[in-house]
Formats: structure tokens, C-alpha cells, sequence
């Protein structure tokens, strides 16, 4: 039956009056994915099916919950002036928006809730806007997780006696640390941050998806599927709220059929946990120079993939963690194994994006990584089942920017609590959340006006927490891979950090330069060539996309923002011979042989590909690319990641 979208917006809205929580959403509708080939030219409008596999699982979309009350009209035939702008959005009140619905967000709006829940007020509205189909689609990470902050906020989230325990956590069995060569795995010592005891592998897609049902239960209104594309400002100049984007605008500008104008959240905070490099939080970032006083943030790109392995391989709980080949010696990067739920492996390595030589692929290191005898041995015989990439925040303590700003805040890896040497990040990003909540509540259980509110509370708690003090300890381990020595100098300098000084130094390095500035020309470094992928362990790179899931409605305007496309290709390509096509690790970017160019090739971006990894945002040489969130409810749905 077909709802209108007043319809809908009622529905909303009442829950200002009749707070009850919403209930799931029915998967539905299968969804038959079309990747563009790679060295192909596609007419525009017409996407070439890809011969890759498809996933062992369908691909659902879930049904679109409108938030609009602007009435859907035909467009085709309006005048070429019309500006989609000129039609006035619907607008909503809430105490708080949060934007993201990854650990952080989820952890602040339940923390907001119990806080509002605990002193009767009932009335008390915290929203959360999700750009994904459904909560988890986008999230992905190793993942073993310190349950310090779930315990503090969920106490009773594996409990047998809780029926709505999460049932996904398998407790982390033996650690070993490997040194790799290109035939040999040699033993290291395990630093202390790097112990296990008391962890537990999870899958993170799934624990967002369990966090979010939590959410609900007590209150929280969460709106996957729109994503915010816009913040708004009051007039002076403290933010106001969010605006999601509008739906049914074609590639041309132009409104389609069912065009839809996107809908405005006024709140009293905003909460931006948007994970690594947000659109938005960028955005604010800027604006405020919350980094005007930290070093600038660097950043990793990690890519992953989960295996069914065959029984008699499976080691439940084994955790393995290496470092060395096949990374160069002066890329700082290492991979991880493990065994977790019934027969299932994790498996991934992550590549520092300050690497240098514009011929290597994170895409191909990470196909010769699972070909070394410690990873193939244990993935031979069985079938990869889920794939996926995503960049993380590698600056640590000196990179965290400032907090706070008038209307709102930064939670999670947003603002960068991921602690690298611990391979950790979720534990951090929960608590930040929960801190920004608290603060959140005092500030306004404490303001009866409507002024713009500032969380000091948020920015003392934070420097006051253990985010901070196990941040600062291991503040010199990732920047002391930049001496000359490359990994062999980071290790030993690590290892001393971790073993003797443990932080407690006078002195605190530097992060050379930005991800960006580090890549040379390609003149200057050794070409790198990679085999050709077996189709059993290794795989093209189509594949591997097949196996996430992505969607994203071709005829929509390009998210992936590059002003002009030629231009680009004149200033990149000669340098850099297509460095965008080797960071990616979707198939995104690539350059077609094009006799009629300058340069002979032409450059081209096959966003309906992208799996929101954000790495080309980060590393494109020339800044030119910026990241934009695309309709909402589009981009990779991950499953197990």
C-alpha cells in the first residue's frame, strides 16, 4: 500500500506526543547490482552488468520512509530554468540531531535516552540520520573489540539471562605477532597494548545493526536510509541543524518524475559521528578551525574480506596480526587473521595512505598478502564471502582537533580516537559518544533559553578520560615509522615505547606531511607490477566489488566531485600515470585510452561502483576530489564486515 509522504511525516511527528518505538524494518525487495567495467566506455545512462560473481547472499533495499512533506510531481516536462532550491523544505524541532549511525552515534543517542528516560522526561527527542539502507550496511572493521564502553553502556549485553543479548561475540582466543617475508613468518613479541585477554571478534556490521534495535527500545528516533547532506547555521553563525539531501534529481541537475525535496532538522546540539572523514564534519571542521591547533589528521586505507573456512582450519578465538611483506619497507601498514562465529575468518591489512610511490595498489598488495604461505594455508579450500574497504584515522593523540564548537560536536573516529598500535578504535568511539551525551544533557537540562549552547563539559571530559591517557601513551609509535630506517626503525623505536617508556617521554613527534603531499612522481619511483588474480584466493577487483553489495541509481548527479573532469586529467595523469584507478579499491577512477586527448587518455569516474571508503577525498594529489554523500540508502551493504 502506498503511503503518502504527509503521510509519513505525521507519523513522525506524533511521535512528539506519543513517544513508542519503531518497528523494524522488513527486508525487501532483491536488488540486481550492475557494475561498469573497467577499460570500457559505457554510453551514459546505460551501466554495463558486470561478469563478476554475485554475493552468496541477495542484496535488499529496504523501503524508503519519506520525510518530506513536499508533494512528489512530474518534472519531465518543467522549464530548463527551474531551480529545485526554489521549493520550500519541511522542516522538524528535535533536542538533538545525530548524524551517523555507526558505534559512536548509536552509543551517544542510547546514552541521551537512558540519561532523559531516568528523570521522566519523556518528551525528550533525540533523532539519528543514517546514510545506509539499513544501520551497519556501511560499517566495516577488523574487528576485535575491548568491551570497556559497551559494558558501562549495555551492562547486560551478553548476559544468558538477557533475551535481547547480542549473540555475536566470540572471546578472543591466542595472540601471536608475525614478522612476514616473502616465504617466511618470524615470531615477534606481543606489546602489552596489543594483548587480547578479556576481548572479543565480532563482526562490527552486525553489532551496529543489534546497537540500533537498542537504540529504539528506548526512544530513539532513527531514520536510516537519508543522508545528510547540508549543515545549517543560525545567524550567528552556530549550527542549527541538518539537512538531508533531495531525491530524484537526474545527472543533469534536473528534477526527475518523482522529484523530492529534502527535509531540514533544527536541534539544540548536533552530533556529527560520521566515522572517518565525514562530508560534514569536514565541512565544520573548516569552519570553526578545530584543527588550528592539532597536527593534521593521516590517515590508513583498510581492506577486507570474511571467509567460510573448511572445519578442520578453524581455530575459534585465534587472533594473528603481521607486519612486513608484502608492504615495501617505507610503507607503514600490517594484517590481521581471525577465527571467529562458526568456521569464519576475517582477514585484512591496512596500508598507511602517506605511502609515496604512486605505482602501488593497496588493492594489490592486500591479493599478494593472502598468497603468503601463514594466510593461503588457511584460506585454501574455502570460499570468500563478504568484501569491503574503508579508510581509518591513524593521526592519534597529536591529530585530535578540537571537540566542541558552538551547536554541536564530534564523536568518534570523526574526530580520530582510533589507537593504532592497539588496533583498536570502537571502544573509544562508544565512549566518546556517551561523553558527548552526557555533556549533551547537563548543557541542556542546565539552558531554559533558546540561545546556541556550547558542550564544555564534552571538551574537559574527554582530555580527563581514558580515551586521552591511552592515546598519549602510545602518542610516538605510529610517526617513528617516518625515519629512515622504515618499518625496521618504527619496530625497534615501538618496541621500546611499548616495553620501557610507555609514553612517558618529554618529547612528542610530528607527522611529516599530509597523506596528499607525500606521493612522488611516478617518473621517480619503481614501477610495480602485480599478478594476475587465480580467481580461488586472489581476485579481480569487479569481483570483489560484486561481493559488497554496492548500489547506487546511475542517473543521479556524480557524488564524487571533480569541477572538471579534463582539467584533472591535465594536471594529475602526467605526473602521477593514474594513481586514482591504483588507490581505489573499487574500480572507481580509471583512465581510457583516448587518442583525441592531450594526455591520450580520458578520465573517467564510475561512481555507481563506490563503496564510500573516502581514501580519494584523502589522496588525491591535487585536492580536486571531494566526497559527497550520494541519494540516501545508497552505497555497499556489507554483511558479516
Amino acid at each position: 500500500m502506498s503511503v503518502s509522504a504527509t503521510t509519513r511525516l505525521a507519523t513522525c511527528l506524533c511521535r512528539k506526543a506519543t513517544p513508542a518505538p519503531r518497528p523494524r524494518l522488513q527486508q525487501q525487495q532483491q536488488h540486481q547490482r550492475g557494475l561498469r567495467s573497467l577499460s570500457t566506455v559505457v554510453a551514459p545512462g546505460r551501466p554495463r552488468q558486470s561478469n563478476a560473481r554475485q554475493s552468496h547472499s541477495p542484496v535488499v533495499l529496504q523501503p524508503r520512509r519519506l520525510l518530506s512533506t513536499t508533494p512528489s510531481r512530474l518534472y519531465a516536462d518543467v522549464d530548463e530554468a527551474f531551480d529545485p532550491k526554489s521549493i520550500d523544505r519541511e522542516s522538524d524541532e528535535v533536542d538533538v540531531c545525530i548524524v551517523g549511525g555507526g558505534p559512536a552515534g548509536l552509543a551517544a543517542a542510547i546514552r541521551l535516552k537512558q540519561l532523559a528516560n531516568d528523570a521522566g522526561n519523556d518528551e525528550f527527542r533525540v533523532l539519528l540520520l543514517e546514510k545506509a539502507g539499513e544501520l551497519g550496511a556501511h560499517i566495516l572493521s577488523g574487528a576485535v573489540i575491548q568491551p570497556s564502553a559497551i559494558e558501562e553502556l549495555i551492562p547486560d549485553w551478553l548476559a544468558e539471562d538477557n533475551p535481547n543479548r547480542f549473540e555475536g561475540a566470540t572471546p578472543a582466543g591466542a595472540d601471536s605477532m608475525r614478522f612476514l617475508t616473502k616465504g617466511m613468518s618470524i615470531p615477534l613479541p606481543i606489546p602489552p597494548q596489543m594483548h587480547n585477554h578479556g576481548n572479543y571478534i565480532v563482526s562490527l556490521n552486525e553489532l551496529t545493526k543489534w546497537l540500533g534495535e537498542r537504540a529504539e527500545e528506548v526512544g530513539v528516533e532513527v531514520y536510516s536510509g537519508f543522508a545528510a547532506s547540508e549543515v545549517l547555521y543560525k545567524p550567528d553563525g552556530s549550527v542549527k541543524g541538518v539537512a538531508t539531501n533531495d531525491l530524484g534529481i537526474a545527472r543533469s541537475g534536473k528534477p526527475k518524475d518523482a522529484f523530492e525535496r529534502g527535509m531540514e532538522f533544527h536541534a539544540r546540539i548536533t552530533l556529527f559521528g560520521e566515522g572517518c572523514h565525514g562530508s560534514l564534519s569536514k565541512q565544520v571542521i573548516k569552519k570553526f578551525d578545530l584543527r588550528g591547533e592539532s597536527q593534521p589528521q593521516t590517515y590508513g586505507l583498510g581492506i577486507k574480506e570474511v571467509w567460510e573456512v573448511q572445519p578442520e582450519k578453524f581455530k575459534k578465538g585465534e587472533i594473528t596480526h603481521s607486519v612486513g611483506y608484502p608492504l615495501p619497507a617505507d610503507v607503514y601498514g600490517g594484517a590481521w587473521m581471525y577465527h571467529f562465529g562458526d568456521n569464519l575468518v576475517s582477514i585484512g591489512q591496512v596500508v598507511a595512505l602517506d605511502y609515496s610511490n604512486p605505482w602501488l595498489s593497496p588493492y594489490g598488495e592486500f591479493q599478494k598478502l593472502k598468497q603468503h604461505p601463514l594466510y593461503k594455508k588457511v584460506l585454501e579450500g574455502g570460499k570468500c564471502i563478504s568484501y569491503g574497504a574503508r579508510a581509518l584515522i591513524e593521526g592519534g593523540f597529536q591529530s585530535i582537533p578540537k571537540v566542541a564548537f558552538p551547536g554541536g560536536a564530534l564523536i568518534g573516529d570523526t574526530a580520530g580516537f582510533v589507537n593504532v598500535p592497539k588496533v583498536k578504535g570502537t571502544h573509544n568511539a562508544m565512549k566518546s559518544g556517551m561523553l558527548a551525551a552526557e555533556a549533551t544533557w547537563t548543557a541542556l537540562s542546565d539552558s531554559s533559553d533558546a540561545g546556541s549552547v556550547f558542550l564544555y563539559d564534552y571538551e574537559d571530559s574527554l582530555r580527563n578520560s581514558s580515551i586521552f591517557k591511552e592515546l598519549k601513551e602510545v602518542r610516538n609509535m605510529r610517526p617513528s615509522f617516518h625515519s629512515p630506517l622504515g618499518i625496521y626503525g618504527g619496530l625497534m623505536y615501538s618496541g621500546i615505547e611499548a616495553f620501557i617508556f610507555k609514553g612517558r617521554v618529554p618529547w612528542t613527534f610530528k607527522h611529516k606531511v599530509t597523506d596528499h603531499e607525500a606521493t612522488k612522481s611516478a617518473d621517480s619511483c619503481k614501477k610495480i607490477e602485480y599478478p594476475k588474480p587465480d580467481g580461488k584466493i586472489t581476485f579481480d577487483i569487479l569481483t570483489s566489488v560484486s561481493r559488497t553489495g554496492t548500489n547506487h541509481e546511475e542517473d543521479q548527479p556524480v557524488h564524487l566531485q571533480v569541477k572538471d573532469w579534463e582539467k584533472h586529467a591535465a594536471e594529475t595523469y602526467p605526473k602521477f600515470k593514474g594513481l586514482e584507478n591504483r588507490f581505489c579499491p573499487a574500480g572507481v577512477y580509471e583512465y581510457v585510452d583516448d587518442a583525441s586527448k592531450p594526455e591520450g587518455v580520458r578520465f573517467q569516474i564510475n561512481a555507481q561502483n563506490c563503496i564510500h571508503c573516502k581514501t580519494c577525498d584523502i589522496k588525491a594529489p591535487n585536492q580536486d576530489i571531494n566526497w559527497q554523500v550520494p541519494q540516501g540508502g545508497e552505497g555497499p551493504k556489507y554483511y558479516m564486515t
